[in-house]
């Protein structure tokens, strides 16, 4: 359990973006948030002064420099609406960085694969390791429009014919691929775990030892790429959504079923997770 870093923040508007499909990049102003936060972790952010319950939110990127940190997310009931229009300028009331993210391992070649609002921690993990040894492969998935503009790649990724690209991936130099099934110029038609599927068959025995799997979003996409790197003896971890409450480990409200010492427990996916070795996942 992480409760070090949780903090309550008064956060400042500084950019309050709109995209198709009801989605939103939201950018807070906070140092401590900012330099705190790791890939994986999540805010609780108080919606407005109507609604007493906050709502929990992945971090998608940090800006050190800037003191300031990114959120995306889609509109998709009454706190997130009320959420929407708030304007640059005002001040949110946010509790975090919550829970405990993905661990980096040795792995050198890194596979994040994001869906849908699962996309944020693992463009998250992306920053972190951008300009370093590893030599991450990212694949993103949406059934909406994505929340940005695609453009064409010009980082090749053999046997992948489809080029196009998350321009801030592409800025960073990280190798990125996206998925679906809305026939999207130069987007893969299909899942995520197919492409997934695809760039894996691409690589030799040796590479593939240096594969590790990070992987957010639906539980379906979930146990779609968790049953994928069984299939190549690739280990995995998941950051899984649910609904919260308190979010900070008090009210149990959003426990999950792990295999913990060869038998199962119940575990919060806010503070003992979000992010899971996906064996262990019932």
């Amino acid at each position: 359990m992480n409760k070090g870093s949780i903090q309550v923040i008064d956060c400042q508007i500084l950019a309050h973006d709109q995209f198709a499909g009801r989605q939103h990049i939201l950018t807070l102003e906070s140092a401590q948030i900012a330099k705190a936060t790791k890939p994986g972790q999540f805010v609780h952010v108080s919606v407005s002064n109507m609604l007493l319950m906050r709502r929990p939110i992945s971090v998608m990127s940090v800006d050190i420099q800037n003191n300031s940190f990114d959120l995306l997310y889609k509109v998709v009931g009454q706190g997130t609406q009320q959420l929407s229009e708030r304007k640059i300028g005002e001040v949110l009331s946010v509790l975090g960085p919550i829970g405990n993210g993905f661990t980096i391992t040795d792995k050198k070649s890194p596979l994040l694969i994001g869906g849908g609002v699962g996309m944020p921690p693992i463009i998250a993990a992306a920053q972190q390791i951008k300009n370093s040894v590893y030599n991450p492969f990212v694949i993103l998935g949406s059934e909406v429009p994505f929340p940005f503009t695609s453009k064409l790649s010009k980082i090749p990724t053999p046997h992948i014919k489809e080029n196009f690209t998350m321009p801030l991936l592409e800025d960073w130099g990280i190798a990125c691929r996206l998925a679906s099934l809305q026939n999207y110029m130069g987007v893969f038609k299909g899942y995520v775990s197919d492409l997934a599927r695809v760039y894996l068959d691409g690589l030799s025995a040796d590479e593939l030892l240096q594969v590790e799997v990070y992987a957010c979003g639906p539980k379906p996409m979930l146990a779609a790429v968790a049953q994928l790197a069984k299939s190549y003896q690739l280990p995995c971890q998941v950051s899984l959504e649910e609904y919260m409450a308190c979010a900070v480990g008090g009210c149990a409200g959003c426990v999950v079923a792990v295999q913990v010492d060869n038998r199962p427990t119940m575990q919060r996916v806010c503070v003992d997770g979000p992010v899971f070795d996906a064996t262990t996942v019932f």
